[in-house]
């Protein structure tokens, strides 16, 4: 049996005014997997990301469970792609509990006729996942950057899409939050009809997350294979230095912090 794609970019070009930023852009995205999207600043990560999700407007095919994005409502998009934007603009004081509420907007055939028990546990257990439990019920302004950019995932998790797309998902996170959340998103994955697109400045990161990488420059596809494939020869053309050679050094000063510190710890236990 022939595996259908979950996600089907298709010519995909798109930008702002006369600019084009996404340039023929194709790639399919399977059941279960995780896409990575990196690149330099300004090679359209985010652009893509919108345009997937029909914010933007864009020339070409996005097809997601079967469904063309052009084609489809805005609520029954938001039923199947999730979002979660790098930049969050907070212009209300609703609660905690109430912005991540809103991620069940999609779900609802009316204001009232909602089942609002399962929308309750379905927000609070999306609440627990992402750390923020303890901040239901304060006011949305007053939280710290990493304590918004935890609420705004909890409300693209309770919004439960097939695929989520995220743009910097574990920016302002401390790093104990930033794993945590990678091995959640890691374990939504698994589960059936769903994917997940990424993007990760981290390359780090993204190599630990991702299945697959997706390697942008000036908005055209420069590679798209798995991690375990990937040439990075064209990572080094791409950020114009040796970026393999980057990472082993920061590996090895690491390892170097780690051995000083095992011999002191030697020392003071004799």
């Amino acid at each position: 049996m022939i595996k259908k794609p979950l996600l089907q970019i298709k010519n995909l070009s798109c930008g702002y005014g006369d600019k084009t930023i996404i340039d023929n852009l194709s790639f399919d995205l399977y059941e279960n997997e995780k896409l990575c999207i990196i690149g330099p600043n300004g090679s359209g990560k985010t652009t893509l990301l919108r345009a997937i999700n029909h914010i933007l407007p864009f020339e070409g095919e996005v097809v997601a469970c079967g469904k063309s994005v052009k084609k489809s409502k805005r609520k029954e998009v938001a039923k199947i792609i999730g979002l979660m934007s790098q930049f969050s603009n907070v212009t209300f004081s609703y609660s905690v509990f109430e912005t991540v509420m809103m991620g069940r907007y999609p779900h609802r055939t009316s204001l009232f006729d909602t089942d609002q028990k399962k929308d309750k546990e379905i927000v609070e257990e999306a609440l627990r996942i992402t750390g923020s439990y303890d901040l239901k019920d304060r006011s949305i302004t007053e939280l710290s950057g990493g304590q918004l950019q935890r609420v705004m995932l909890a409300r693209v998790f309770a919004q439960e899409p097939n695929i989520i797309l995220l743009d910097e998902p574990t920016n302002h996170l401390d790093l104990t939050y930033q794993i945590e959340l990678m091995e959640y998103l890691k374990e939504w994955a698994k589960k059936d009809n769903r994917a997940i697109i990424s993007v990760l400045h981290d390359i780090n990161m993204a190599l630990s997350f991702a299945d697959k990488i997706l390697l942008l420059e000036d908005g055209k596809c420069q590679s798209f294979t798995t991690k375990n494939a990937f040439p990075i020869e064209k990572l080094n053309n791409s950020f114009n230095m040796d970026v393999g050679k980057f990472m082993t050094d920061s590996l090895y000063q690491w390892k170097q912090v780690s051995h000083i510190t095992r011999e002191n710890n030697i020392r003071k236990a004799i």
